[in-house]
């Protein structure tokens, strides 16, 4: 099974992540939410992991009344074209809906 620990908050899985290990030393919740990309935003914590864990202290995006927000849909990875930051918004939207209707260990399970 996959780790419940890698389950981001903003829907992505940090085990799928390239960077894993590598640039980033654990997924964001062992990092809470202190990506290796934030510094180069000028932010100390991702906005996603900050309003939903720090400040409504659930464990993700889509348990909360405000799903999708306009910083959920805001947000993306620059590195991405318009149609791939379309895309993984979609799946995002969906993982977390899904999360939340079976829970993450099961979500997790599906995936596997």
């Amino acid at each position: 099974m996959q780790d419940v620990a890698l389950a981001a908050a903003c829907g992505l899985y940090c085990g799928d992540c390239e960077y894993l290990a590598d640039k980033c030393q654990g997924g964001c919740n062992q990092v809470q939410g202190k990506p290796f990309w934030a510094p180069l935003f000028d932010i100390e914590v991702c906005p996603l992991y900050n309003c939903c864990v720090n400040q409504k202290y659930l464990e993700h995006c889509g348990l909360c009344t405000e799903f999708p927000c306009k910083a959920f849909i805001s947000l993306r990875d620059p590195s991405l074209s318009d149609e791939e930051a379309e895309q993984s918004l979609y799946k995002r939207q969906q993982d977390l809906r899904r999360r939340k209707e079976i829970g993450t260990r099961a979500w997790l399970k599906e995936r596997s």
